[in-house]
């Protein structure tokens, strides 16, 4: 990691204009990390350009420059980029630009850093750590490796990744090191509270009711030990929400116990469903489930995408 570290940083002090990509759908690991390394590249003043495929997430607008992304893909026919740095994503669609970087009549060097086991190494420098709790985990070694500042701004993006990544220390992949580098971002200036104020204590009255929805839907495959749920989308128009008022909902799932694994199903505008898998389970890896129906993640969380709708008979949901 440490070489790997050392080149990539080479590669963004020769690029005369950067391209920084979060994966579509972004969680807080992957805007945490674009937005500590705009801080960074604004530092040393380096020309960069910050592009999510999807909507940021609003609950996520305390980051640094976070309203400086862009998600119209004509930036791929409007400018030229010389070094592509792709985060939290193990594959070029699901960072949703696989089809923009194979029509670019150039080849930029394209720099993957993530955590995910399921990562397919797409990049020239590959900085992947599945041992890592978070992408911002490993982008914190990044700047360590190279004794780069991390400031305040810096610290807290970092932090925030971390923290969401891990549940706020609760979920499985909580780690003595994650725990380390999260002490060491506070004594940087992160602020933990701002970081708490909009991702744990965020929830509307709305936002819980339709939670109560979803909770009551929940039934049990004994087959398969797996608890499932589904959150439609006439639910979401019903209380008017925006998709990122419902995210938690499957890392909150996990505390139930009397079932090894938990699927909530969630059901798309696009006519897609989105599958998110957890499990607490130590003889349990729902990454190789999600792999099956073309997804991905870790052993303990993972997620896929599948076309198609959400009916319900005799008390149970299934796709159509």
């Amino acid at each position: 990691m440490h070489t790997i570290a050392k080149k990539i940083h080479n590669e963004v002090l020769k690029a005369e204009n950067i391209l920084i990509i979060s994966h579509k759908n972004p969680d807080g690991d992957t805007l945490s990390c674009a937005c500590a390394m705009m801080q960074y590249l604004r530092s040393i003043d380096k020309n960069h350009t910050a592009f999510c495929a999807t909507a940021i997430n609003k609950n996520l607008a305390f980051l640094p420059h976070i309203e400086y992304f862009i998600i119209d893909p004509a930036i791929f026919q409007r400018a030229r980029f010389d070094l592509i740095i792709v985060f939290d994503s193990g594959d070029l669609t699901y960072a949703g630009v696989a089809e923009h970087l194979q029509n670019l009549p150039y080849s930029p060097i394209i720099v993957n850093i993530d955590h995910h086991p399921t990562n397919e190494m797409y990049g020239h420098f590959n900085l992947v750590s599945p041992e890592a709790a978070s992408t911002t985990e490993i982008l914190h070694h990044f700047f360590k490796i190279n004794n780069l500042l991390i400031d305040k701004y810096i610290a807290t993006a970092l932090l925030t990744g971390i923290v969401t990544d891990t549940t706020h220390f609760t979920n499985p992949s909580t780690s003595a090191r994650s725990l380390k580098i999260a002490s060491e971002l506070l004594r940087a200036g992160a602020n933990l509270n701002l970081i708490r104020g909009w991702t744990l204590k965020n929830k509307k009255l709305a936002a819980l009711k339709i939670w109560g929805k979803v909770l009551s839907r929940l039934y049990k495959n004994e087959q398969y030990d797996m608890a499932i749920t589904v959150l439609t989308r006439a639910d979401m128009v019903e209380f008017n929400l925006p998709d990122e008022e419902v995210d938690g909902l499957s890392n909150f799932l996990n505390h139930l116990t009397g079932a090894k694994i938990v699927l909530l199903l969630r059901e798309k505008e696009d006519d897609t469903i989105k599958a998110s898998l957890r499990t607490t389970a130590t003889d349990v890896d729902v990454s190789k489930i999600a792999q099956a129906f073309g997804g991905g993640g870790h052993a303990k969380a993972a997620g896929f995408t599948i076309k198609g709708r959400l009916i319900e008979e005799n008390g149970e949901w299934r796709v159509i």
